[in-house]
């Protein structure tokens, strides 16, 4: 395995709360592989969700690393869902280089046992919003969901608006050691993509996408797809959910498990964190942007309290500082 031009034994000392990028020269793709541990427990376990939501919610925070990791500024990755399924939102911040934080809503009473997470999710949209500060445009890309799993609709993103043959792998579980107080529960999280980006851009070319009102018996426009995309992909197809988020299987050793025999290249990890903006500061701007009449209507006790919902954190103030009259 090559690091910045050296060639070494692949680590094996396993590295969480981390983004590696990696290259695969001889077949012209680059990834990223995230591996996540204290910090998706730390996120996941503020809320205390139930499991099929906390899973749910971890795959997306996965995907929101792989893809803000590739942010080159100071700016925010912010993964959005919304849908008429039991979980109907989804908000995942990704605050470059490092910071994450995330949180989910939904209806308790339509969970079943066995729910896919197409099913958690519904019908709706997935929105991918990437903020490079005031003094700066965002930009914004849409996908629907209609059924299928952050990992199809993260393959109809890049095919519909990047238009970068792109591979995505999502998983997350519970993990259940033993310890001196009994059983600990932690959640864990792992994910990869890979990205075809040869030097000559006809190689990456894809078929047209069909424009919905072709006439009946029209042949469909087919590109024969590059032999060493289609080899990654078969390569990048034999990694299993366990291996992803193997506390013991390092990031270096799984990449070199998958892509050994064409040689593999890792550059520095990406180190994540949980970390929520919020402050008391910040909520007593929020309050003062409220009408007055909406400030009185949330005096309750004698007080307002505001909990953040990405983190928990309860906020209290009293009447007269959150600038209600009389």
């Amino acid at each position: 395995m090559a690091d910045q031009g050296s060639i070494r034994a692949p680590s094996a000392v396993p590295v969480d709360d981390a983004v590696l990028p990696f290259e695969i020269s001889a077949l012209d793709v680059r990834g990223r592989l995230t591996r996540m541990g204290p910090a998706l427990d730390d996120i996941l376990m503020r809320h205390d969700y139930p499991a099929p939501v906390g899973k749910l919610l971890g795959e997306a925070i996965v995907l929101t690393t792989l893809l803000g990791s590739s942010l080159k500024f100071n700016g925010r990755f912010i993964l959005q869902t919304q849908t008429d399924g039991p979980v109907s939102l989804i908000v995942v911040d990704f605050i470059a280089p490092d910071r994450l934080r995330a949180y989910a809503r939904f209806d308790k009473t339509r969970l079943k046992p066995g729910l896919s997470s197409g099913e958690l999710l519904g019908h709706g949209h997935l929105a991918m919003t990437v903020d490079q500060g005031p003094d700066m445009s965002r930009y914004q890309g849409l996908v629907a969901l209609q059924g299928g799993s952050l990992e199809e609709a993260a393959h109809e993103y890049f095919l519909r608006s990047e238009q970068i043959p792109t591979r995505v792998r999502l998983a997350v579980g519970e993990e259940l050691r033993g310890g001196s107080d009994g059983p600990q529960h932690r959640w864990r999280g792992g994910g990869a993509l890979i990205q075809f980006l040869p030097k000559a851009p006809e190689r990456a070319k894809q078929a047209d996408l069909h424009p919905g009102d072709a006439p009946e018996g029209s042949t469909p426009h087919a590109v024969e797809e590059d032999d060493a995309w289609t080899e990654s992909q078969s390569l990048f197809a034999t990694v299993e959910d366990v291996e992803l988020i193997d506390p013991d299987l390092s990031g270096e050793r799984l990449l070199f498990r998958l892509f050994h025999e064409r040689g593999v290249r890792v550059f520095p990890s990406l180190p994540l964190r949980a970390s929520c903006t919020c402050s008391r500061e910040a909520v007593a701007g929020m309050l003062a942007s409220f009408d007055p009449e909406d400030r009185a209507d949330m005096v309750e006790n004698g007080k307002v309290v505001v909990t953040c919902e990405f983190c928990s954190s309860i906020y209290e103030f009293t009447p007269q500082e959150a600038g209600v009259e009389g």
